[in-house]
């Protein structure tokens, strides 16, 4: 049995040790909004927080998340400065990978509101199937922005 904080939430799950994060929160919780992509952590399609850092929940297994504080894009809700920069740069097409992006994105300036080229280019890894790398860049650098001006 496994005892999972899932967007502050304590869920008890009984599934192998071994299970990946992805599977037990589709499967066996519902919370389908994160999406499998390639299922060997290179993707990143299922990108999940784990106590703040954006983890590949594919490749990651359910025991190393026991005792942490995990977010899905559920547990972001439907107004985050992330969701509303992809929006107004019309980041998605097919809209795969968004969850992901978003994620990823989402905790990168949960710990550096003025990241460089480089760190963006280094953290925010995540793979789109019809390249909007131009207005995810965009959309990055305007969800800073929006989030700088909640803050003030």
């Amino acid at each position: 049995m496994h005892s999972l904080k899932i967007n502050g939430i304590l869920h008890q799950v009984d599934v192998e040790d071994e299970m990946p994060l992805l599977w037990v929160l589709r499967d066996e919780l519902g919370m389908t909004g994160t999406k499998f992509g390639c299922g060997i952590g290179q993707c990143g399609a299922c990108t999940v927080h784990v106590n703040g850092e954006a983890v590949r929940s594919c490749s990651f297994p359910v025991f190393a998340a026991q005792d942490k504080e995990i977010i899905t894009i559920e547990g972001l809700g439907n107004n985050h400065p992330v969701q509303q920069a992809w929006i107004e740069e019309q980041v998605p097409q097919c809209g795969y990978c968004q969850t992901g992006q978003i994620m990823a994105t989402s905790a990168l300036l949960s710990q550096n509101l003025e990241p460089s080229e480089t760190e963006i280019e280094n953290k925010i890894t995540n793979l789109c199937r019809c390249g909007t790398y131009v207005r995810v860049r965009k959309a990055i650098r305007r969800s800073a922005e929006l989030i700088q001006q909640q803050v003030s």
